[in-house]
């Protein structure tokens, strides 16, 4: 049986040696001919509900058509001569559905698009005049902007690959009995006091723990919270029913036969990592250049104290999966690293702009830990608030005897005008994240409430891309160097 086990472990190990191997080789190939026509891949994600699709749409449409860019150095000294979007290079990936979700969000009866379910990509292409002491002496050339779409939640399964089943267990049991989770952790708590780990494992009961375990994770991410993983348990696609995403976590019981329910929950452990978690980051984690990190700090602070303090403690875990630091030759080897990464408040156009400023400064403090480990390594970060689609107008109506500043638009739910006042945010950060790191229950000094609205009804002119906040600013951190 040892010699079994040290045959297999050689084994896993060579097959993680040939993976390297061949990486590096597709790497390197893909550098040579990027030489010549360079490839920048920029990962777009973000936790459920912050707008993935909807930033993907706004930006390719606009970077087409540019007449609301001004921020990007580029669009406004008329070096992009051309945009245009290409085949999906990726024959392994599906394509983004540009077409249909701009056709959605710019239609004669506006709706946004549905959300990320699963990996997609989308190639855009500039051709650009450069700029500079050698404009002169060289032509217009071309790059290629390959954008990475993927589900938020499969980030959150990266740090997996560092636990253990057991570490994996502790943590999980321990961060479901909080206040923040108890209640929605009741049903499957209940279950896990009365399952014995050490006895001999029952798929119909191993079914009914892992679906009361799903359920919680469900009904946490509905309520608000951000750290929900394993995420393919809530997007599992194809692998939905089977044995590597029917498991658990379990306290560890004092011994546990090779045929135990501890004994097989942990063998899918290591199973979902082998086959689910490692391919996403070898196929395409790795391969990111620049990252955007969506965040609905607005979400999160309208469901309270608790759901602002999860969804910090879940940045902090996506950050840490970043290898952020500057690339080099050695990085068709080694593996690529992340240059930039910036971090997006989404839905600003919930806010009169005077309050932007705020909203910027409290999503920098959300990630303020991960953000200094990554400038500490060569990455460059940046925070800002923005709109992917600006859905509202901002107006002043009277209220108590005083103008109170607000955005108007359509409600999603009723198709009714309506004007919303969210709340006036603290230009201290501090004033919401300390109660939020102490436990709160609740705002104790301030309500903040948040609608729902639709996309506006669009007459665009020739040359515009759809209304935003900021798109042209994100782009230009994000890309702007390479348009230069």
């Amino acid at each position: 049986m040892r010699a079994a086990g040290i045959k297999s472990r050689r084994m896993a190990w060579f097959w993680d040696l040939t993976d390297s191997l061949e990486r590096g080789l597709s790497d390197t190939q893909a550098g040579v001919s990027g030489m010549f026509e360079p490839v920048v891949r920029l990962g777009v994600t973000g936790l459920s509900r912050a707008g993935k699709t909807v930033f993907i749409t706004g930006l390719v449409a606009n970077l087409l058509n540019r007449g609301r860019m001004p921020q990007l150095s580029a669009a406004a000294d008329g070096r992009i001569l051309s945009a245009y979007l290409q085949p999906q290079p990726n024959d392994a990936v599906a394509r983004f559905e540009f077409e249909s979700h701009l056709s959605a969000m710019t239609g004669p009866t506006p709706s946004w698009p549905e959300g990320t379910r699963t990996i997609s990509q989308l190639r855009l292409s500039f051709r650009v005049r450069p700029g500079g002491l050698f404009a002169a002496m060289t032509g217009p050339r071309t790059l290629h902007l390959d954008i990475v779409d993927y589900p938020g939640e499969w980030l959150l399964d990266l740090p997996l690959l560092d636990q253990s089943y057991r570490n994996w267990s502790a943590e999980t049991i321990a961060l479901a009995r909080t206040p923040a989770r108890s209640a929605f952790a009741a049903p499957w708590l209940a279950k896990l006091e009365k399952i014995d780990p050490s006895a001999r494992l029952d798929e119909v009961a191993a079914q009914d723990y892992a679906g009361a375990f799903t359920a919680y994770l469900a009904e946490a991410r509905a309520a608000g919270l951000s750290a929900v993983a394993p995420g393919r348990f809530l997007m599992p696609g194809d692998l939905e029913g089977s044995p590597a995403l029917t498991f658990a976590p379990l306290s560890e019981p004092a011994r546990a036969g090779g045929r135990s329910l501890f004994s097989a929950f942990e063998r899918r452990f290591d199973s979902y990592k082998r086959s689910v978690v490692k391919p996403f980051f070898r196929d395409h984690f790795a391969g990111i250049d620049r990252q955007v990190v969506l965040v609905d700090a607005l979400g999160a602070i309208n469901a309270g104290p608790e759901a602002l303090e999860d969804l910090r403690q879940a940045m902090a875990a996506i950050l840490a999966t970043f290898r952020p630091g500057r690339n080099s030759w050695l990085s068709s080897v080694l593996g690529r690293r992340v240059e930039r990464i910036l971090f997006a408040a989404t839905k600003t156009d919930h806010l009169h702009h005077s309050q932007h400023a705020a909203l910027a400064a409290i999503t920098e403090a959300l990630v303020t830990d991960a953000r200094r480990r990554a400038d500490f390594r060569g990455a460059e970060t940046r925070a800002m608030a923005i709109a992917s689609l600006r859905a509202t107008v901002e107006e002043e109506i009277r209220h108590g005897g005083e103008m109170l500043p607000v955005v108007r638009g359509i409600l999603e739910d009723t198709g009714r005008e309506a004007a919303m006042y969210a709340g006036d945010l603290p230009s201290d950060p501090a004033a919401l994240l300390a109660p939020a790191r102490q436990g709160a229950a609740r705002w104790l000094d301030a309500e903040y409430a948040v609608m729902k609205f639709a996309p506006p009804h669009l007459h665009l002119a020739p040359g515009d891309g759809p209304p935003h906040i900021r798109l042209d600013r994100a782009a230009e951190f994000l890309i702007g160097d390479r348009l230069s």
